[in-house]
């Protein structure tokens, strides 16, 4: 079969792997690399932030293979730097976590092994697909057109899922309506000189912050200079979600200066990062939903417990619903 599939994230390149050595694979996404949310922001050579997935953990036996091969190739690498959490100027330090996972030398590593040989269209945003006898066409936004596909796979988050397949594919379209991703704002920092925190992670409570990160502790990374990452709750992302970067930035400077109780150093750098489509409040736990009629077939980390590891389990499901329609 020709099959489609929109988005180049984790869960899109696992599919796409599992089908590519039967079926003729394409995929397609807006952004100009990929990785979704594994992604890392370069700002230049030496200067770097895993801006949107932290780490990862395995848990599934399949995943735990997958992981297994990433390490071995030197795409990833077990993050062992203490991590705690962090409330009201209070240190406690998690005892009996399991293993965190970080893509080495970047978070998207990974993601760019998965990448190696795949026919991927790069900055191409489609904006509607169709299907008629002959199969799925896409339309992209420059014009461009793609097709006929047998089957269709979009990764694309529920909102924007549902308006693609909205007029094509109303059940489905109603299904993957259900879902919502709350968005989350993330500040990249680099400062001056060392921040005075003992811990390289913590998670933050009654803070607007919910997690902050010592860039440079995670495996493969520059020590130095002293970059950050702090990501914001889901509740007061929401509240700010349409303030610019440059509102951003120092608000979430000050909530870090209030949650560890001391006077940051001078910054060297900083800027905001929106994602507007993070977090699932309620993931689903069904790996995908698919028309086996239309051949289509949606899925994502929202819908295997949003997590990397649910990306990855999803991608498979995934796959494995196209198999059943050969």
């Amino acid at each position: 079969m020709k099959v489609a599939i929109i988005g180049a994230g984790l869960s899109g390149l696992v599919c796409a792997r599992e089908l590519s050595s039967q079926h003729d694979v394409q995929l397609f996404d807006k952004a100009r690399c990929v990785a979704g949310r594994m992604s890392t922001r370069r700002v230049e050579p030496d200067l770097q932030f895993d801006h949107g997935a932290q780490y990862f953990t395995a848990r599934d036996p399949r995943f735990h293979v997958e992981v297994d091969a990433w390490v071995a190739a030197g795409a990833a690498a077990p993050w062992t730097s203490p991590i705690g959490v962090l409330q009201c100027g209070e240190v406690t330090l998690s005892e009996n976590s399991p293993v965190r996972y970080v893509g080495v030398p970047a978070m998207n590593a990974p993601v760019k092994r998965l990448a190696e040989g795949r026919a991927i269209h790069l900055s191409t945003r489609i904006e509607a697909v169709s299907r008629d006898d002959d199969g799925w066409t896409l339309a992209a936004e420059s014009g461009e057109r793609f097709g006929p596909f047998d089957a269709l796979i979009c990764t694309a988050p529920p909102a924007q899922a549902t308006v693609l397949l909205g007029e094509v594919a109303p059940q489905c379209a109603a299904e993957v309506a259900k879902v919502t991703l709350n968005p989350c704002w993330a500040t990249l920092v680099q400062f001056t000189q060392w921040l005075p925190f003992d811990l390289d992670g913590a998670f933050v409570h009654d803070s607007p912050l919910s997690w902050i990160a010592r860039n440079g502790s995670k495996p493969g990374r520059n020590a130095e200079p002293d970059c950050w990452v702090l990501h914001a709750t889901q509740a007061w992302s929401e509240r700010h979600v349409e303030q610019s970067p440059d509102q951003i930035a120092p608000q979430m400077l000050a909530a870090l200066a209030a949650a560890i109780g001391k006077s940051l150093p001078g910054v060297a750098y900083q800027t905001a990062h929106r994602w507007r489509y993070s977090i699932p409040p309620q993931p689903l736990s069904v790996g995908c939903l698919s028309d086996a009629e239309l051949r289509l077939a949606v899925g994502g980390d929202w819908c295997q417990q949003a997590k990397v590891e649910g990306a990855f389990l999803s991608g498979l499901a995934l796959a494995e619903t196209v198999v059943q329609w050969e």
